[in-house]
C-alpha cells in the first residue's frame, strides 16, 4: 500500500475491523516513512455474471429483470413478493456457486421453473408459456397434463 502523503510503499496494520455492514474490511495503516496515519478499505471483489441470450448477445444479469418476470407469473396469486425476491436470489446464488461468469438464458429459465413449479402451478404455467413460447394449444395441453398428472400422485399418497 502505498501512502498518501509520502507515497513510500511499506506500512504497518494499526487496527483492522469490519465495517457495520459486513460488506468491507477497515483497516488503519501507519505509513513506516513519515509516520502518518491513513485508513484502507478492502472489499470482496463483485463477480460481473453474463447472461447469454438465445440470439447470442450477452447482458448483464438484471435481478430487477427477474424478478419482475417472477412477479408477473405469479400477480394474482397467493404468493408473497418476500416468496419472489427469496427465489431471485436462490436463482442468483446457484448462477453464482457456478465457476463460469456466463449462463444462458435457457439455463436461468429453468431455474425459474424448477422453483415456481414447487410453490404454485398456476404461477409455473403462466411462465412456462412465456418461457417455451408455447406453438400451439397442444404443447400447452401437454404441460397441463403433467401438471394434473403430478397432482394425482399427491393426492394418491395421502
Amino acid at each position: 500500500m502505498r501512502c498518501p502523503y509520502c507515497s513510500h510503499k511499506e506500512d504497518k496494520v494499526v487496527d483492522s475491523r469490519s465495517t457495520s455492514d459486513g460488506s468491507a474490511v477497515r483497516r488503519r495503516r501507519e505509513c513506516l516513512q513519515c509516520g502518518r496515519r491513513f485508513t484502507t478499505y478492502e472489499y470482496v471483489e463483485e463477480m460481473s455474471l453474463m447472461v447469454i441470450k438465445k440470439d447470442g448477445r450477452r447482458e448483464s444479469f438484471d435481478r430487477k429483470k427477474l424478478l419482475a418476470g417472477i412477479v408477473k407469473a405469479c400477480e394474482k396469486r397467493p404468493i408473497s413478493i418476500e416468496k419472489m425476491e427469496e427465489i431471485v436470489s436462490s436463482i442468483e446464488h446457484a448462477i453464482q456457486r457456478k465457476s463460469s461468469r456466463e449462463i444462458s438464458s435457457q439455463a436461468v429459465g429453468e431455474l425459474v421453473m424448477e422453483r415456481l413449479k414447487h410453490l404454485d402451478d398456476v404461477a409455473y404455467v403462466r411462465f412456462a408459456s412465456v418461457y417455451r413460447q408455447f406453438r400451439d394449444i397442444g404443447q400447452f395441453m401437454n404441460e397441463l397434463e403433467g401438471i394434473l398428472t403430478k397432482g394425482k400422485k399427491k393426492a394418491k399418497k395421502r
